[in-house]
């Protein structure tokens, strides 16, 4: 009887050399730093401008959100729209009930994926969070001071891709190590080796 070799399938597709370099290279890791650091300064800002400011927290928490869905919901029905239906929907069933909620969440989110992208922690996680706070501006039809949001929205989609080396000038250097990654854990996570807890018992006899 004949016997068939079969070779195992390829599950994954190599990365071009070009995006190892741009996205794995611990070479990048300055240039991703400028980038991270940039990024987390406009978020900052704009958190602190809203903290600070008026309609966004506090006791007037809310008018700032509530004007921002109702010109949007606006820009929808106009003649040459701005806004998606879909996104006015959303905007009309989610953000206009609660507006003081979502003042507070988007607020508070500025600043916190601010901070993350200045000092590099969880840089790839604080860089989605930037990037889907973009994509809403957008949808909005707001493009920001001197139209920056959607620059910005480019470049948090770069730190996204580039998470393994965009926090290593920063403190992701030490908790991937410590805390590690999905599927990867660090060295506080990781379960110890048969190896490790034999020679743990030995230790202790």
């Amino acid at each position: 009887m004949a016997t068939v070799l079969t070779t195992p399938r390829e599950t994954t597709i190599p990365d071009p050399p070009l995006a190892r370099f741009l996205f794995s290279d611990a070479r990048m890791a300055p240039v991703w730093a400028v980038v991270r650091v940039y990024v987390g300064w406009q978020f900052l800002a704009a958190g602190w401008e809203k903290l600070t400011g008026a309609g966004w927290v506090g006791a007037d928490a809310g008018k700032s959100m509530a004007g921002f869905a109702a010109g949007a919901i606006k820009a929808a029905g106009a003649a040459h729209p701005s806004v998606t239906p879909y996104y006015a929907w959303f905007l009309q069933h989610f953000v206009v009930p609660a507006p003081a909620a979502w003042g507070y969440a988007i607020t508070f989110g500025e600043l916190l994926v601010g901070l993350g992208l200045i000092v590099g922690l969880f840089t790839g996680v604080a860089a989605f969070f930037a990037g889907l706070m973009n994509v809403n501006y957008l949808l909005a039809g707001t493009l920001g001071t001197m139209a920056v949001n959607p620059p910005l929205f480019v470049l948090a989609t770069g730190l996204v891709l580039a998470w393994k080396v965009a926090g290593l000038i920063g403190l992701d250097y030490f908790a991937l190590r410590l805390i590690g990654v999905p599927g990867a854990p660090g060295k506080l996570l990781r379960r110890p080796t048969s190896t490790a807890k034999a020679r743990a018992r030995a230790s202790a006899v």
